[in-house]
């Protein structure tokens, strides 16, 4: 990582069905083993059971499901005079939408029985009503950065 200038963002092109950005890295971030086809085939499948169950646009839904599970601080190791305490801190968008798709992917995965489209989709309509593993894991880590506010003047 360069000391001085920041690396440019790349830019990614944006999926082929709905002509969206972050339908498209929410794909990249399903791909297991470059296999691209398939986690296209999972979440377009994903989003038609969407599409079924509560008949509204599929994008809204996704975009409101990973809205709520977006976190707004987190907090992080640092240590002071060898005690290691956590300091909160805001999350970037960037990186809040890249630990709410983490989330809401890792608590799909982690559903039982059905096809991943199943799990996925029931994720989905989950986080979207506000419930869920992924929306669970969201208010633990804003607790946990609630109860260590007295920490955050050693913020850096």
């Amino acid at each position: 990582m360069p000391r001085r200038a920041k690396p440019k963002k790349r830019q990614i092109t944006p999926d082929p069905k709905y002509g969206s950005h972050i339908l498209a890295k929410f794909v990249n971030r399903v791909m297991l083993d470059g296999k691209k086809a398939t986690a296209e085939r999972i979440v377009y499948d994903a989003l038609d059971l969407v599409n079924q169950q509560l008949k509204t646009e599929p994008l809204e839904i996704l975009g409101q499901a990973i809205k709520n599970a977006t976190p707004a601080l987190q907090v992080k190791s640092r240590r002071v005079g060898g005690a290691t305490y956590q300091v909160p801190i805001e999350v970037q968008p960037e990186r809040g939408l890249s630990l709410a798709m983490r989330w809401l992917l890792t608590s799909a995965r982690a559903r039982g029985g059905k096809s991943m489209a199943e799990k996925l989709a029931a994720e989905l309509v989950d986080a979207a009503q506000g419930q869920g593993a992924a929306i669970k894991r969201r208010q633990d880590t804003h607790r946990m950065a609630e109860s260590n506010k007295a920490f955050a003047h050693y913020r850096w």
